[in-house]
């Protein structure tokens, strides 16, 4: 769960637009109608690929050093970045209900104070895991 910077080769198609890969990342391609179009669909497919991949645990291969690719005369490289916590920020943003269990006084006191306990779990666990809050 992090940021990461990988290179991609972009291809101008002969019938217009462009497809897209990362020679790092096995089955991560996509394409565009026009260049800006596939340099979105590129963030996308690698934050969607990065984020399957740590979700399942699998390892994540290194990004190769971008004057280390061939490329043919219809093709360019870019770097593309994505942040896999700002994908989860954003596709996983709905809300689960937890049980939990403090001693009662701790609840009174609490409760006295107006303390919204939701706001508080969500700023401790956030800060225990070293996620930054936006």
């Amino acid at each position: 769960m992090k940021t990461y910077v990988y290179p991609a080769v972009f291809t101008a198609e002969e019938e217009g637009g462009y497809s897209v890969r990362f020679p790092d990342l096995e089955g991560c391609y996509t394409q565009g109608e026009t260049a800006e179009e596939a340099f979105e669909m590129a963030k996308d497919v690698l934050c969607l690929t990065l984020y399957g991949l740590e979700e399942d645990g699998e390892p994540i291969n290194p990004p190769s050093d971008i004057r280390s690719l061939e490329l043919a005369g219809n093709e360019f490289s870019s770097l593309v970045d994505c942040d896999t916590m700002e994908y989860r920020r954003y596709f996983e943003s709905k809300s689960v209900k937890k049980t939990l269990t403090i001693p009662s006084w701790l609840n009174a006191r609490s409760e006295k104070a107006h303390i919204n306990f939701s706001a508080v779990l969500q700023k401790a666990l956030m800060q225990e895991l070293n996620i930054e809050q936006h």
